[in-house]
């Protein structure tokens, strides 16, 4: 997508949450610095700056918490090959490199059997770009539950009040549990749609420069918790800061000790916050290069294991690869992972622009797309081109 100076910051719908930052508001804080500060919005001249980068770019905007990289990196072994000439798209095929260039890919990487046998970077991107992983970064912190929860120190079953107990309302809140958060059934009403001056919803939990307050002040239900699912990026965002609860530690911390270093990660990452020193922005915001979000569906695809460690507990991967809630247009969801429509055993981690960490189980494949395609995603015809290249690759 190319950055337009309406100050759009990201649109999307339903599981890629909605963000922009419009004319209007532009007008609104850039007379006034305090009106920013006040509002725990970023400075107007940083909203200009944000407006002015591409998506997969913005991350080098916020403030950010270091992931190193391992100290043992496993590089992917190469056995690359050529790409089917088209894939599926829509009513017909496309021309395979047509389809990466009209859905504007910035990297495509393809592991087959744990082998890297294609990797491709546009002009001006290379294997040491780190990419911003939008909503993507949701399936990452699935992962950390899923560790804490195997360890013991979380169950889904817990009470998020009884986690953060600054949260408590004495009302329907009160009986959100892990559980629920995972599987986006919380009912919390913070909207993922835009439709004014983002001053509400998760536009605003995006641009604050204080996510636990913003939490507090955001704690009115749409629906009874496990009456439904709906996906609510503030659900992931409680997830995060729950971690840091029982772990002690912040989500990069985590993330840099317990899947960085064991999966042999090759490059640094880093993790947004919303203020410098502040909270990891768990809901999105995890930078990193292409080969290492790879090496997270790799993972994924191995049952949690890295050589020869556990990371994850097999457990953990049954749990996030079966759906048990449906969303909007059909897609399945369990665990902060996406189960796309047709799904025979495949699923994805999604972010919004079109970031996608694929896995296939039954091809033994993963697919990584990262994008700057903008707010008609194709999500669906997506999924489907990248399930016809796992189909016809060769072995």
């Amino acid at each position: 997508m190319t950055p337009s100076s309406s100050l759009r910051v990201f649109l999307g719908r339903h599981r890629r949450a909605v963000i922009a930052v419009p004319t209007a508001l532009t007008v609104l804080i850039a007379g006034s610095w305090a009106a920013t500060a006040v509002l725990s919005l970023p400075s107007p001249f940083s909203l200009i700056r944000l407006a002015d980068t591409a998506p997969s770019q913005q991350g080098t905007l916020f403030p950010a918490r270091n992931v190193d990289a391992s100290t043992k990196p496993a590089p992917a072994q190469k056995a690359l090959q050529a790409l089917p000439a088209t894939v599926a798209w829509k009513d017909g095929r496309k021309d395979t490199r047509q389809f990466l260039a009209d859905t504007h890919t910035n990297a495509f990487l393809v592991l087959r059997d744990g082998q890297l046998t294609h990797e491709w970077y546009r002009d001006g991107v290379d294997a040491q770009t780190r990419h911003a992983s939008w909503s993507t970064a949701k399936s990452v912190i699935s992962l950390l539950i899923g560790q804490s929860i195997a360890e013991g120190r979380l169950h889904e079953d817990d009470l998020l009040v009884d986690l953060l107990p600054e949260l408590k309302k004495g009302d329907a809140y009160d009986r959100i549990s892990v559980r629920h958060l995972l599987d986006m059934s919380s009912g919390i009403d913070v909207s993922e749609e835009y439709s004014g001056i983002p001053l509400s919803g998760t536009p605003r939990m995006y641009l604050t420069t204080d996510l636990p307050n913003f939490i507090k002040d955001n704690r009115t239900l749409r629906f009874p918790p496990g009456s439904r699912s709906d996906y609510r990026s503030v659900d992931t965002q409680l997830l995060g800061q729950i971690l840091h609860r029982v772990e002690g530690k912040s989500v990069a911390a985590l993330l840099q000790e317990r899947i960085w270093q064991p999966m042999g990660a090759e490059a640094d990452a880093t993790w947004n916050l919303d203020s410098e020193g502040g909270v990891e922005k768990s809901f999105c915001c995890l930078n990193a290069t292409a080969r290492d979000f790879a090496k997270i569906g790799q993972l994924v695809l191995d049952n949690g294991r890295a050589g020869d460690r556990q990371v994850v507990s097999k457990a953990w991967i049954d749990r996030l690869s079966a759906p048990v809630a449906t969303m909007a247009d059909g897609w399945g969801y369990s665990a902060q992972w996406w189960h796309p429509s047709g799904a025979t055993g495949d699923f994805s981690a999604v972010g919004i622009h079109g970031q996608y960490i694929y896995v296939d189980p039954a091809k033994r494949t993963v697919i990584v797309k990262l994008s700057d395609h903008g707010t008609q995603q194709d999500e669906q015809e997506t999924i489907d081109a990248m399930r016809d290249l796992s189909q016809n690759l060769h072995h």
